[in-house]
């Protein structure tokens, strides 16, 4: 039994193989409808409970077509249904879940309760998203990346914007698969230097750069994120709008990249603020595919928390 907490915490060889297993089982599904099983049923006659604190689209939806389409079924339950930390500890939820469930993916808000989670539970435990990292969708981004220009190894990754919980884990795929990656972006809205650090002791620095013009000459790869989150306040977003309009991902600036650029966003986006219409819908964007990835590489991840 392993958990899936993140990228940093899993060894680079254990990522790589979850990668390449993420695109077998894509290359096995060409073709097939949507509703279709695999062919492969590692999962049958298992349970997985989602729980989710925050609201999802993508991390709901990949999760539970994902494990439906690997022979197993879903418990889905919101922070409402499970009241988590609220009467009943953390840890107790985390012990009578792993009586009912093999496996349990949480989107939540503060890093300590998927780590109370993790630390209680007898099951795996998986990383849905915090407010601190988000490592399904890297685990996402890479694999993309990948399927459309090779190995990541090497190339100049590129994120403008807001050091957010994504960005965090962009710092440690980083150190983990070995591409060098620059952050630009205004200096409130830096990233942790918890996160730069590891990067730095795995080799690979992570370059900060003000200027966004600067930041993206030569990348490979340029990545972005919402500007604001649906709790912030009104009077936060308005500043996070005046810092962060420098840093839009429009036509210009992908233009200074590479030709063969890609572009990535992890959705959902607010159209023409982080990033302009053109360049989500230009021929540099992978975001769909990106998008999909999530269901493939959350399948694999699964497979690898629980030895199948």
């Amino acid at each position: 039994m392993q958990s899936f907490l993140d990228i940093h915490k899993t060894d680079a060889t254990e990522l790589r193989a979850i990668i390449d297993q993420a695109r077998a089982m894509k290359a096995a599904r060409n073709g097939r409808p949507k509703g279709e099983a695999d062919d492969d049923q590692p999962l049958k006659g298992r349970m997985v409970a989602l729980i989710f604190e925050k609201p999802s689209t993508r991390t709901r939806i990949s999760f539970d077509v994902g494990v439906r389409q690997m022979g197993g079924q879903t418990m889905v339950l919101s922070g409402a249904d499970m009241q988590l930390g609220h009467g009943e500890t953390i840890a107790d939820t985390a012990r009578v879940l792993s009586r009912y469930v093999d496996l349990i993916m949480i989107r939540t808000f503060e890093e300590q309760t998927l780590m109370e989670m993790a630390e209680y539970a007898d099951v795996p435990v998986i990383n849905g998203l915090t407010n601190r990292t988000h490592p399904c969708q890297i685990m996402a981004d890479v694999m993309t990346y990948e399927e459309h220009r090779g190995p990541i190894a090497g190339k100049k990754v590129v994120w403008s914007g807001d050091g957010n919980n994504v960005f965090a884990s962009f710092a440690h795929a980083a150190g983990q698969f070995g591409f060098d990656l620059t952050f630009t972006g205004p200096e409130t809205l830096d990233p942790e230097r918890a996160w730069m650090d590891f990067a730095a002791t795995k080799g690979r620095p992570i370059t900060v750069e003000r200027n966004p013009e600067r930041a993206v000459k030569g990348a490979d790869l340029v990545v972005t994120d919402t500007w604001v989150s649906m709790h912030d306040p009104q009077s936060a977003r308005e500043r996070r709008h005046n810092q962060l309009r420098p840093y839009q991902v429009n036509e210009h600036l992908m233009s200074l990249a590479k030709p063969d650029a890609l572009f990535m966003h992890c959705l959902p986006a607010h159209r023409d603020d982080e990033a302009t219409s053109a360049v989500m819908d230009g021929p540099h964007s992978v975001i769909w595919d990106e998008a999909e990835n999530r269901l493939h590489a959350q399948k694999a991840i699964v497979r690898w928390c629980l030895g199948l």
